[in-house]
């Protein structure tokens, strides 16, 4: 016994040993890659050389630590844009270039890109895109360049948008579960595809409307970069013209067929260097300083402007990194509003809405703020239902032509899986209540007319709780504001042409509107950004201390469904939604 106890003991002591030289090397190891991460001296006469083979969010995720749990990277819109501004003031930056596959992102945030590339061509530098396959987001963000290179067995996509999604009547069905639904407005269909097959007429009419009015927006962006008439574009996109590199070269999309040592060779030129010589490519990671974000753009004023950035679904608590928990959002409004540093707020929105209740917790600190000091809403790729609630209270609304928003308005979904568990799988339930009502909202067992009635009343009053504080917000009458509304999406040009937005234009201009609320000047102000990202660190840090490590398994499951992934996605916000849902209509992917 006392040999055995030696052998455990020994055991045990050897696993604390071997975890504690395990953590001492993996501390080693991110050390080393943290102090990596300070900014590198850049060569003269360099190329800063864009992939973006990442997602695109509003604020990036360092990919470095994913082996350590940290997650796979995303790029910034914000780092990103930065890294070019700064690039068109860098002497020893001479040109980017843009190699390009299959870009991932917004069709605003695409926008935002190209506007600042077009500015920094406006310095007298050059823009070159090679592509070996170039998706039509690519080659919208590659019509600006200079000169444009296609692989001449390459491919190049430029058929239009389309968005499809799935429906799950049938599915339903087939397992045994009845969805009641509650909502209000003949536009409001996120619930559809929960009892429909396909699209209903109103659901289709919006989009067609959304969608042509962004993929219009694009082509006589591209045409004008390109220099071919956009009914001529417009032939080339619905016709599909373009079936491989000579079609694309024939009809001027791109300029050259060639190979990427043919790039080098047209960067050499541009660099006046000699055909020995390899001209210096500079990576965004490289190029980018990750700790600059926090350097208040290198100004030392002592004013402010909090630029609060809000991603992804609207929930209630504190939520994740991935989502806008009502919580941690209401939180830094309120902190932006108390500290006297501060003088202007920019809420940043791409959202797609989510909960009613969340969505008002954080619209009353926008009401509040407004009182105190200028709150501007600057819209991304898409700031729908819960998305504009939260965005409607702001002193000014600007949103990009592309952006996705609207959709005012509100539904309820309650499933009864009584048939699931009776007929598939042979549970019965039975219950004791005090009332008659006790029991609901329940879902094993089928509502009565009443029951009914009482959700669906809930729905209509917080729809016109909604629409009456939307139409305070844009000061109209709510009459004319809900004609506008029953859950109906539009592109960011319909929402201003309807008066749902200010301005068209990108997060640049919303800091400039809030500077110019605030009396300030472009050098008078600090930008200081919330709620305060978790760094990839401390996000390894927290999974290794028993931290939730959900948005690690989200992209395994999604790197293992591939295109499966929006159904288990849609499943997955299903299960998520509680209470009334002011969220847009389906999981939209613009492609």
């Amino acid at each position: 016994m006392r040999q055995f106890l030696k052998f455990v003991l020994a055991t045990i002591v050897g696993l604390v040993a071997f975890s504690f030289i395990g953590f001492l090397i993996m501390a080693v190891i991110i050390g080393a890659a943290v102090s990596s991460d300070d900014h590198k001296d850049v060569a003269a006469n360099s190329v800063l050389e864009l992939k973006l083979n990442e997602p695109l969010n509003e604020r990036g995720r360092d990919s470095r630590f994913e082996a350590f749990g940290g997650g796979g990277g995303t790029t910034g819109l914000v780092e990103l844009k930065e890294a070019i501004h700064r690039a068109k003031g860098d002497d020893d930056i001479k040109g980017i270039l843009l190699n390009l596959g299959i870009v991932q992102g917004g069709m605003a945030s695409m926008e935002e890109v190209r506007d600042a590339l077009l500015d920094f061509k406006k310095g007298g530098k050059f823009v070159v895109a090679y592509h070996e396959v170039c998706s039509e987001k690519s080659f919208y963000l590659s019509s600006v360049a200079n000169e444009i290179y296609l692989h001449p067995q390459g491919t190049l996509e430029f058929n239009g948008l389309s968005t499809e999604v799935m429906f799950y009547k049938r599915l339903f069905a087939k397992a045994g579960i009845e969805p009641y639904i509650f909502r209000v407005g003949s536009f409001k269909s996120a619930v559809e595809p929960f009892f429909r097959e396909n699209f209903s007429d109103s659901a289709r009419f919006q989009t067609v409307s959304f969608l042509n009015s962004i993929n219009g927006y694009m082509i006589k962006q591209v045409a004008d970069a390109r220099h071919i008439e956009p009914a001529r574009l417009k032939v080339i996109s619905d016709s599909m013209l373009v079936h491989n590199a000579p079609d694309a070269l024939r009809l001027h999309l791109v300029t050259k067929l060639g190979y990427f040592d043919e790039v080098q060779d047209y960067m050499r030129g541009k660099l006046g260097l000699a055909k020995n010589k390899k001209p210096n490519l500079v990576s965004l990671s490289d190029y980018t300083d990750s700790d600059k974000a926090d350097e208040k753009d290198g100004k030392t004023s002592g004013n402010r402007i909090a630029v609060i950035y809000a991603e992804g679904d609207i929930v209630t608590g504190k939520g994740s990194d991935d989502n806008i928990g009502s919580t941690k959002f209401a939180e830094a409004i309120r902190k932006a509003r108390l500290d006297d540093k501060v003088k202007a707020v920019v809420l940043r929105v791409n959202s797609p809405g989510g909960s009613s209740l969340a969505s008002d917790v954080i619209y009353r600190e926008v009401l509040l703020t407004k009182k105190v000091k200028p709150i501007i809403a600057s819209m991304g790729d898409v700031a729908a239902s819960g998305g504009y609630y939260i965005s409607m209270a702001c002193d000014t609304i600007v949103a990009h032509p592309n952006t996705i928003t609207g959709s005012i308005g509100v539904f309820g979904v309650l499933p009864n899986i009584q048939p699931l568990l009776a007929d598939k799988l042979g549970i019965t339930v039975d219950r004791v209540t005090t009332g008659k009502f006790s029991d609901l909202p329940t879902i094993t067992r089928p509502l009565s007319d009443f029951e009914k009635s009482v959700l669906q009343g809930e729905v209509n009053n917080i729809y016109a709780d909604f629409t009456s504080k939307a139409a305070l917000g844009r000061h109209m009458p709510v009459e004319r504001l809900r004609r506008l509304a029953s859950g109906r999406v539009w592109s960011g040009i319909e929402a201003k042409n309807n008066g749902l937005v200010d301005v068209l234009g990108d997060y640049t201009d919303a800091l400039k509107i809030a500077a110019a609320r605030a009396h300030l000047k472009a050098d008078d102000y600090q930008v200081q950004r919330l709620p305060r990202q978790r760094s990839a660190l401390e996000s390894i840090m927290a999974r290794f201390g028993g931290g939730d490590d959900a948005e690690v398994k989200a992209r395994a499951i999604k790197a293992e469904l591939g295109p499966l992934y929006p159904a288990y996605a849609q499943y997955q916000q299903l299960l998520q939604m509680s209470g009334v849902q002011a969220r847009m209509p389906y999981i939209l992917d613009i492609k």
